[in-house]
């Protein structure tokens, strides 16, 4: 009998994890390749299981993809190690068990700039060599993209008619990433063509079942499901799970009354959760149920979002912008900062931007000074958010407080790696780059948290972007910025521009994008600082000319400062031919040099705003 008529009539036993189980015998590295340079330890896995119960059992191929072996210089043994591992799984398997190859989804926390054409030749490639292996049919799993899980679902469709079983991870009970009900995400799975859907990974049995109860799809669904052991916990430096395999008899009786026909395990889970399953389920029939009824709750807003007016990327539309960087001073003195913070005010400065411990060195929280300048001063905040010190967790947490704070301008930023700041042991942390991190900020502007929870209302960030011009192929930085609106971006803020042909360039180069852009402006103190932002400095050169001028200058420190605000009102004005939105940094907490540009540009608005009047 096939696999799908088997699933059609009977409850089918799975395995369990095989990852966390190489994990705890003390392998930790590739656990794929294991599959070609240790055979035995995996064929013993595969074997445990058989012996437990499952009466199916999967490839040791996860990750066995080339986007994800490349981390090991292994993407050119993508093919040997998947049908290496097809003929391990088959040998274990013998007669009476089915062998499915194993397809692990791509996107996640690492790999978030993969496309997804890239994703599909990866998948093509290892798919096509799982079925070269001839295994029984395919088992799509860990999707917490929809749209991953999708053009997995049709390409196995397009290459075989195997049977394909799909299973989605879900963010929180009932809910994918984005918000996506698991009822919405299963239907469209099934459309598809997808033989059997489900859930796998991320969440124990008690969440799982939660999640399963009642899911709203038509006709004689067949789902299936492989829970983790357990939450993880973090002991002597390894994850742990704990160890229950009778509470999974319980739970496995609870599945099949919603439905369940493949019930396996996944992370943390072993033999002895398999056989217990076994147990559990071998006397009991499928259960038939023609509509299976589980709601999601809809968010509940109890507020209305708080109102903030203009949003900063609003302003360029119909006059000039100012906003000025001001960073965040290393020491706990903050007079000199908040004198400059008036200072820009008094200049017409539409806001304050301030970094977020930029080049990785600590300096006063941003959030903190944001507070501060706008009680004591009056002036707009912009704070930047930066995803190399906070993890997930605490990029939600802070996002949150900027808004309860009523902070709603965000530029949003990867970060520069711990290593090139004052503490180079330092942990970069990166769970998100910047453009995960902006579609996560437009998920909360709808009320919905990165996991899928509601918020309880919406926030109202406005979302900006960093933008360097200063590179050798400017098409390939546009491309980045088409990525970065379609990922969120409202606005952007370039690198500082130290020519002015640059800026004719940048505008023929992006005046199809409707996104403005608050070029950047920075003047020079003397030669010194000059010649360290060319030669140090990612993402900044100066033109020859410039540096020649800053070195005329000598050690004369009045006439070096006078020298740069020349070449900096110089720019403004090339710049303004071309663009409404200025964005001055500040060099070394020199307010006065950024406050006598602020006001230039404002002086001439006024001039110009006179004219046309």
């Amino acid at each position: 009998m096939s696999l799908l008529e088997t699933l059609k009539s009977e409850i089918v036993i799975g395995d369990g994890a095989m990852g966390t189980l190489l994990y705890e015998k003390g392998y930790d590295l590739c656990f794929e390749e294991l599959s070609v340079s240790d055979p035995d330890v995996v064929k013993d896995v595969h074997l445990e299981y058989v012996q437990a119960g499952a009466g199916l059992i999967q490839t040791n191929t996860y990750a066995a993809n080339r986007i994800k072996l490349s981390k090991y210089s292994l993407e050119e043994a993508t093919s040997t190690i998947n049908q290496a591992a097809a003929r391990l799984a088959k040998e274990a398997a013998g007669e009476k068990v089915y062998v499915v190859g194993t397809v692990g989804g791509i996107r996640g926390f690492q790999y978030e700039e993969v496309t997804l054409a890239e994703i599909e030749e990866a998948f093509r490639e290892q798919i096509r060599a799982l079925l070269e292996a001839g295994v029984d049919g395919l088992l799509l799993e860990t999707f917490y993209d929809l749209e991953e899980a999708k053009l997995a679902v049709t390409l196995s469709k397009s290459l075989s008619e195997k049977p394909v079983i799909v299973n989605v991870s879900l963010g929180d009970i009932g809910v994918l990433k984005g918000g996506i009900t698991l009822t919405d995400a299963l239907k469209q799975l099934r459309e598809l063509g997808a033989d059997v859907v489900g859930i796998n990974c991320r969440m124990g049995p008690y969440h799982m079942l939660r999640s399963l109860e009642g899911v709203e799809l038509e006709g004689d669904v067949l789902l299936a499901c492989y829970p983790n052991a357990s939450l993880p916990g973090y002991r002597d430096g390894r994850f742990v799970y704990a160890s229950n395999p009778e509470y999974f008899a319980d739970m496995a009786g609870r599945f099949v009354d919603q439905g369940v026909r493949l019930i396996g395990g996944c992370c943390g889970t072993t033999p002895a959760h398999i056989r217990e399953i076994s147990k559990a389920v071998q006397a009991r029939t499928p259960l038939k149920r023609s509509r299976l009824s589980w709601q999601r709750q809809e968010p509940i807003y109890t507020e209305e979002p708080r109102r903030v007016g203009e949003k900063i990327h609003e302003i360029p539309k119909r006059r000039t912008s100012v906003i000025v960087e001001l960073d965040p001073p290393k020491k706990l003195n903050i007079v000199t900062f908040i004198e400059g913070a008036r200072a820009l005010k008094e200049a017409g400065a539409d806001a304050l931007t301030m970094a977020d411990n930029s080049l990785a060195s600590p300096r006063v929280d941003n959030k903190a000074l944001a507070t501060i300048v706008r009680e004591q001063v009056g002036i707009r905040p912009l704070v930047h958010l930066t995803c190399r010190d906070r993890n997930l967790i605490g990029l939600q947490s802070h996002l949150m407080g900027l808004d309860v704070l009523g902070f709603h301008d965000i530029l949003a930023i990867t970060g520069d790696p711990s290593k090139i700041g004052d503490f180079p042991g330092a942990t970069s942390v990166y769970d998100l780059s910047s453009l995960r991190l902006m579609p996560m900020i437009k998920q909360m502007n709808e009320g919905i948290s990165f996991s899928g929870k509601s918020l309880g209302r919406k926030t109202e960030f406005s979302v900006g972007a960093a933008l360097n011009p200063n590179v050798k192929h400017l098409d390939k930085a546009v491309k980045r910025m088409e990525k970065k609106i379609e990922a969120g971006a409202d606005y952007f803020m370039t690198q500082p521009i130290y020519d002015e042909s640059q800026f004719e360039a940048l505008y023929e180069a992006t005046r199809h994008l409707e996104a403005p852009i608050y070029v950047g402006i920075m003047p020079l103190v003397n030669s010194r600082n000059a010649e360290f932002l060319h030669n140090e400095v990612p993402g900044i050169t100066l033109t020859d000319a410039t540096r020649q001028a800053m070195a005329r200058c000598g050690d004369n420190k009045e006439l070096a400062q006078k020298e740069g605000l020349t070449m900096a009102k110089s720019l403004v004005d090339a710049a303004k031919t071309y663009f409404n939105g200025i964005y001055l940094i500040t060099p070394f907490l020199r307010y006065q040099m950024t406050a006598e540009l602020t006001r230039h540009i404002t002086e001439k608005e006024m001039v110009e705003q006179g004219r046309e009047a």
